[in-house]
Order: structure tokens, then C-alpha cells, then sequence
């Protein structure tokens, strides 16, 4: 028994919605059945009044009971039975017709949509009982054979059976669908609880919603997200979230995702409850049901707040300058395109350099440096209006742009000038600014090279001053940047070739003979023009080429040194204050010597000027002390053009005094100058120094410096600077003089 109940359908299992449909359905199909039954009479005449009345009349209890009872089961008997006594009521009004019986087996099978035992037994009775029962009492009217009428019983077990074999059937088709919906449910109750798990378990907070806003269902994390209760309160939904979007209301949101067929994503901003600002990225999708109508909207939220502020530092990092927290050059080049372009006045952009900087950096540090900066760019902020571009655009250089008519730009420039009248974080501070002014039409790019050029007129000019620009200004500018690339060409080829060395002698006033000679480079550029150095030094030594130029010139100077060996006594090289202030000058000094082992170093002499020293940022006298210790010998260039001469003179370790041209032109006709040449030739002696004259070009000075007791001179008296070649022809006959001859008895110079 427990076997063959295993093996048969248990029954029940439909849903409440679906046991009504299908109820519907066979109550309207019995109440369709019986106006056919009525109509169907009506057609066979008045002898079947009867058969008809006692069809219709108990079926019609029947429906009143399919329809009111409460009971579902026993609503369902009665439509089974309703169903016996219509297929009996058509079987009589057929005479028993064999196809008459057909409508057992009809309903047999529509009784199985209850899927109820019930009904479905309740059926099989009364149709087994219909057929023994009017089969022995009315036998005409149940069968329409002699057998049948002889033997009711028989044939009522037969058309039992019958029907019952085709319930058989009915029942293996329910059993089946039981045992697929039996796998379908446990699926779905494996797919349910890996959704619980997903849905529940999961940390990001997930919610579905009705497309009216109700809360079907809530995970743990977006309860907790949100403050909510465990349970939550029926009728819950968005307009209850403790969030309020900062534009906006809950509600749209939902019909954002309802218009879209597919997920997507919507970041807003939400106020909390204590007035914090929040950030939420929603992703939703609408799940649809099979007539395409929106079911539910399930959503799982991000709280990006850290990633949007973090976004949003990035975003003022580019924008800004770290230090001081001014815009920074790429937005402010992106802010003055947008006010040429939409300005219907006037811009006017001013560009401003902090004068001497790097001595403020190297003499107080790159801290005090950097609290001038932030100070200034304070200051800077409370004189231009409001409205204005102010940019710091790196180092020391700053730039403010804005509109207004002509003369707007000048009068803040001045106004900044005031402003830094007062020390600056307790520095001393002054500025070169540049000032110009550009009409709709004009790139940004030219805007501000027009307003540095100005600038950097007004710091040639001294600084601490205002620049206007002009047109003319453009000229130095151009000629600095093609210095320049001439110069980077020149390096980046053959130095030697496209860098020569030139050399002018420096003769002994008691022999006349060369006893040295000066390195001065020239440039040969692409067309064989031979270039001065004031061509290109001040290029150098404005982007720092000089380091390389000036490596290659002191190389190639020891080159020629050792090739002239013993027909030259030494030459002298000039130093660059940025060479001097290279950390590796001084190794790199030793590192070439140590390429000529045999070459005695106090032939190679390194000239260095009052203003190299006093602007350099490292101590000179111990970076020239270390020069000396590798046997180089140190002169002092140009000296007597400056404020302290006589102070370095007696502070530094140099070797030799190089009398500037300035100092002694014109010596011989002017007794003062004659009385300081003697005293500082006594005080350089008394030193232990030697004393060169530079820029002689008279006979009469000459003379003088001999008379007073200058050991050398070089000028062009002697010679001007040749080129390597020449000089070595100079070298072999011994003679620099040109136009004019020495007398060897006196050592005065001679008229040729």
C-alpha cells in the first residue's frame, strides 16, 4: 500500500489563484452544458420533459453550491456531480446511445484540473452508480443493446472501468506533473535560498522596490546602511528612506530606471538626517514580467563619498598649486583661453618674478623661501579684484589675468608693487612685473610670452620695476631664443669644430716674450660665421648651457696646453659663477688633470670675476682653496670694476690680479690712475701675487705699466684673440708685437 501511494498522486498543490481560475472555468462549462442539455431537449420533443426536468433541476443546486459553498473541496463535489447528472441526463435523452456515453470520459478528463481526489472520486461513483442503478431501473434509457438491458450490472461494471482505465491515464499525467513540479519547486527553492544568500549575506546594501516605491525586500547591509528597523513597517518605501537628495526627489529615481529596459547606473548627492552630504552611485534594473510590465526595480547602492572627494582633491590638485594654492599653469592657461574668448573687453594679463629669489632660497633657506611664496601669493590675493585669474606658474613667477579697460592691467601692476613695499614673512621682497593688454582673437600662449617678455625687460632693467609691453621688446627675446638654439646646435655637434677655441697672448713687460695666453671660445655656426662670445654667453648662462660650453672650454684649452708644451707657460680659462656653484666642478677639475699626469697644473689658470663671487650661492673661498690643493692656480678677472676689490684681494686665495681695461685705459695722462695702479701692484706683490693688465691698446700705457712695475699685459696692443692655428704660428716666432717692435735694451715699445 505504501508503495502504490507513493505512486500516486497526493493532490491539492495548486495555488489559490489557480484552483479559482480552473473552478471558474468548469462552473461556467457546466452552466454551458446544461443550457445545451435544455435547448438539446427542447429539440427532441415533449416525450423527454421529464428526462429533461430531472437533468436540469438537480444540476442547478449543484452550480448554486459551486458558487456559494465556502469549501473549496466540497464546491468541487458538487461540480462533479453536477457533471455526473448532466452526462446521465444526455445519455437518456440519447435512448442510452452508446457515443452518448462518450461525455464520461469527457468529463472525466476536465474533473482532473482539480488535481483533488474529491471531485475526481466522487465522479468515478457516481458514474459507476448512474450506470447500475438507471441501468436496472430504466435500461432503455441507459444502454441501447440487449446485453446491456439483460445485464445492467455487468455493463456498469464495464463502462466503470472504462472510464476509469481513461482516469488512469488523467491520474499518470497528474502524478507526472506533480513529481516535475515537485523538482521545479525544490530548484526554485535552491535558487531562492542562493538569492537569500546573495540578497541577505551580501555587505553592499540591496533593495527591491514596487514601481509605485513600496519595499518588497531589504538586505541586513542596507538596513544597517540606513538606520532602518529589522522589521520594517507595512507600507514602507522610498519616501520613508532617511535621505534626502540633494536635487531632485526619491521618487524620480525610480522612474529613471523604470524608462531605461536596461541596468544602469545614477550617482547623487544625499543630505543624512544630521546634515552631512553624502554620495550614492545606485545601479538598478527592472525585472518585466511576460507582457512586458514593469514588476519590481531592484537596486544595489555604493556609497562613493571617499572616491568623490577624492576625485575632487585630485581634480584641485591639478587645478591648484600645491604651496601656495593658487591655480596652477595648465588651469590657468585653460582660464585666460575661456576670457579671450568670451570677454567683450579687454584682457589684460600681468606676469611677476621675484627678484633675486635664489638668493633668498640659498641665504634663509628653502623654507623661509617657501613662506614668502605662500605670503605673497596671500598678498597678491587681497590687491587684484575679484574676478581675476591669479596663477602661480612655478618657482618664483606668478601671473594674474583680467578684464577691463585699457590702463587695468598697469594700475593693478602698480598696485602690486605697493603691496610688496613691506617685507614679505619678514624678507625683503621686490618684483619685476610685466604688464599687457589683449583684444578677442589673440592665443593665450602669445598673450603671456608677450607679458614675460616685458618682465624680463623690467629685470634686465634692474627689477623692482613695472613693464609695459611693447613691440619693440620682442626683439631681445627673439635674438636670446636664437642664441640659443644656435648654441644647443653647437654642442650637440662637434664642440671642437663648431666651438673653437681662440687665444690672445699675455706678454712679459721686461722680455716681451709670451709667457701665456687666454682661452676664449667663439662659435662657428652653420654658414661658417665665426661668432663673439657676447653672442651666446648671455644665452648660456641664462639656461644653464654654460656648464656644458664651459666643460668643453676648459678641455680643450688643457688639449691645446699640452700640445704647446714647453712654448707656452700656462693659460688661463674663465669660470662662470654656475660653473663655480656645480657641486662636481671641482672633481671635475681633478678628473682632467688626472688624464695628464705629466702636465704640471699651475699651467692651467682659472679666472674668476668679483660678481661671479659675490653672486655665488656656495663659499667661494673653500670651493677655490680645494682648486689650489690640485695645484691650479686662481686669477682674479676684471678686477677694480667692483665695490670691495680690495677686500677680495686680500680674503682670497688668488694667484694672479687681472687689471680691468676700465682701470687702466688712459693711464699714462692721468696721475691718479697711475698712483692706484702702483699701490695696488705693491699691495699684490706684498700678497704674493702676480698682476696682469688687460685691454692695453696704447704705447703710452704700456710704457706706464712697465714703468710702474706690471709684470705682463694683454691687449691689442700685442695682439687680438686668434684662432689656434694662428696662434701657433705666433708661438713659433716668438714675436706677438704687430706694427710695433721692442727695444731690447730699454723694453720701450717702438713705432714700426
Amino acid at each position: 500500500m505504501k508503495w502504490l501511494r507513493d505512486r500516486l498522486p497526493t493532490g491539492g498543490g495548486l495555488r489559490d489563484e489557480d484552483w479559482a481560475s480552473r473552478h471558474r472555468l468548469l462552473t461556467v462549462l457546466l452552466a454551458a452544458v446544461l443550457v445545451f442539455l435544455i435547448m438539446f431537449g427542447v429539440l427532441r420533443g415533449e416525450g423527454h420533459t421529464l428526462t429533461l426536468l430531472l437533468t436540469v433541476v438537480p444540476v442547478l443546486p449543484c452550480l448554486l453550491a459551486a458558487s456559494r459553498l465556502r469549501s473549496r473541496r466540497l464546491r468541487a463535489v458538487c461540480v462533479a456531480i453536477g457533471y455526473t447528472i448532466a452526462c446521465g441526463g444526455f445519455v437518456a435523452l440519447c435512448h442510452g446511445l452508446t457515443e452518448a456515453h462518450f461525455s464520461f470520459f469527457i468529463a472525466v478528463a476536465a474533473l482532473a484540473l482539480y488535481r483533488d481526489w474529491a471531485p475526481f472520486g466522487a465522479f468515478l461513483v457516481a458514474t459507476t452508480l448512474h450506470h447500475a442503478v438507471f441501468g436496472s431501473l430504466v435500461s432503455d434509457h441507459t444502454y441501447d443493446h440487449g446485453s446491456a438491458v439483460a445485464h445492467p450490472l455487468v455493463w456498469a461494471l464495464l463502462h466503470g472501468a472504462s472510464v476509469l482505465l481513461a482516469a488512469g491515464f488523467q491520474i499518470v499525467s497528474w502524478r507526472l506533473t506533480e513529481v516535475e513540479e515537485d523538482r521545479a519547486r525544490e530548484n526554485l527553492d535552491e535558487s531562492q535560498a542562493q538569492l537569500s544568500v546573495a540578497f541577505d549575506a551580501t555587505p553592499v546594501p540591496m533593495a527591491m522596490f514596487s514601481p509605485d516605491g513600496l519595499a518588497l525586500r531589504t538586505n541586513a547591509a542596507y538596513r544597517v546602511w540606513l538606520g532602518l528597523p529589522e522589521e520594517l513597517p507595512a507600507g514602507f518605501g522610498l519616501k520613508d528612506i532617511p535621505l534626502i537628495p540633494v536635487d531632485g526627489d526619491q521618487a524620480s529615481i525610480l522612474t529613471l530606471f523604470a524608462e531605461s529596459r536596461e541596468s544602469r547606473t545614477i550617482t547623487r548627492q544625499y543630505r543624512r538626517p544630521d546634515g552631512s552630504l553624502i554620495w550614492v552611485e545606485v545601479h538598478g534594473t527592472g525585472l518585466y514580467d511576460r507582457n512586458d510590465q514593469l514588476r519590481l526595480i531592484y537596486v544595489h547602492c555604493f556609497d562613493v563619498t571617499a572616491t568623490r572627494d577624492h576625485e575632487a582633491e585630485l581634480s584641485y590638485q591639478v587645478r591648484h598649486d600645491t604651496l601656495t594654492g593658487l591655480l596652477s599653469r595648465k588651469a590657468f592657461e585653460h582660464d585666460l583661453a575661456a576670457l579671450l574668448t568670451g570677454s567683450t573687453e579687454p584682457v589684460s594679463v600681468i606676469y611677476l618674478d621675484v627678484d633675486r629669489f635664489k638668493v633668498i632660497n640659498d641665504g634663509a633657506g628653502h623654507t623661509t623661501g617657501d613662506d614668502v611664496l605662500r605670503a605673497l601669493a596671500t598678498r597678491l590675493a587681497a590687491v587684484v579684484p575679484a574676478g581675476a585669474v591669479l596663477a602661480r606658474l612655478g618657482g618664483d613667477e606668478f601671473v594674474v589675468a583680467l578684464t577691463g579697460p585699457a590702463g587695468t592691467g598697469l594700475r593693478v601692476g602698480n598696485s602690486i608693487l605697493a603691496a610688496v613695499h613691506e617685507p614679505v614673512a619678514g624678507v625683503p621682497v621686490s618684483l619685476s612685473i610685466g604688464v599687457t593688454t589683449a583684444f578677442g582673437g589673440v592665443g593665450a600662449d602669445e598673450v603671456v610670452l608677450a607679458a614675460d617678455t616685458a618682465m624680463y625687460a623690467a629685470k634686465r632693467a634692474g627689477g623692482n620695476r613695472l613693464q609695459v609691453f611693447t613691440e619693440d621688446l620682442r626683439v631681445p627675446v627673439q635674438e636670446r631664443i636664437a642664441a640659443e638654439a644656435r648654441l644647443r646646435r653647437a654642442l650637440a655637434g662637434d664642440p671642437r669644430s663648431t666651438l673653437p677655441l681662440w687665444f690672445q697672448p699675455v706678454v712679459s713687460t721686461a722680455t716681451g716674450q709670451i709667457v701665456g695666453a687666454e682661452a676664449l671660445v667663439r662659435m662657428r655656426t652653420e654658414q661658417g660665421t665665426v661668432l663673439a662670445p657676447g653672442l651666446f654667453i648671455g644665452a648660456a648662462e641664462e639656461t644653464g648651457l654654460i656648464v656644458p660650453l664651459g666643460d668643453h672650454v676648459l678641455r680643450s684649452a688643457v688639449e691645446h696646453l699640452v700640445h704647446w708644451s714647453d712654448r707656452l707657460g700656462y693659460v688661463s680659462v674663465n669660470v662662470s659663477p654656475r660653473q663655480l656653484a656645480e657641486p662636481d666642478f671641482v672633481p671635475k677639475v681633478a678628473s682632467l688633470l688626472a688624464e695628464y699626469p705629466y702636465l704640471d697644473p699651475s699651467r692651467l689658470v682659472l679666472e674668476v670675476t668679483e660678481t661671479a663671487l659675490i653672486s655665488s650661492t656656495v663659499d667661494v673661498s673653500e670651493r677655490l682653496a680645494l682648486l689650489k690643493q690640485l695645484g691650479v692656480r686662481i686669477a682674479l678677472d676684471d678686477f677694480g670694476t667692483g665695490y670691495s676689490s680690495l677686500t677680495w684681494l686680500k680674503s682670497l686665495p688668488a694667484d694672479v690680479v687681472k687689471l680691468d681695461r676700465s682701470f687702466v685705459a688712459g693711464l699714462a695722462e692721468d696721475a691718479r690712475k697711475a698712483s692706484i695702479i702702483s699701490a695696488v701692484l705693491w699691495l699684490a706683490r706684498s700678497l704674493g701675487m702676480s698682476t696682469i693688465a688687460e685691454g692695453v691698446e696704447e704705447i703710452a700705457d704700456w710704457d706706464a705699466l712697465r714703468a710702474a712695475g706690471c709684470p705682463a699685459i694683454q691687449g691689442y696692443l700685442i695682439s687680438k684673440p686668434l684662432p689656434a692655428p694662428e696662434f701657433d704660428m705666433l708661438l713659433t716666432t716668438g714675436s706677438p708685437f704687430r706694427g710695433v717692435h721692442l727695444d731690447e735694451t730699454t723694453g720701450h715699445v717702438l713705432a714700426g
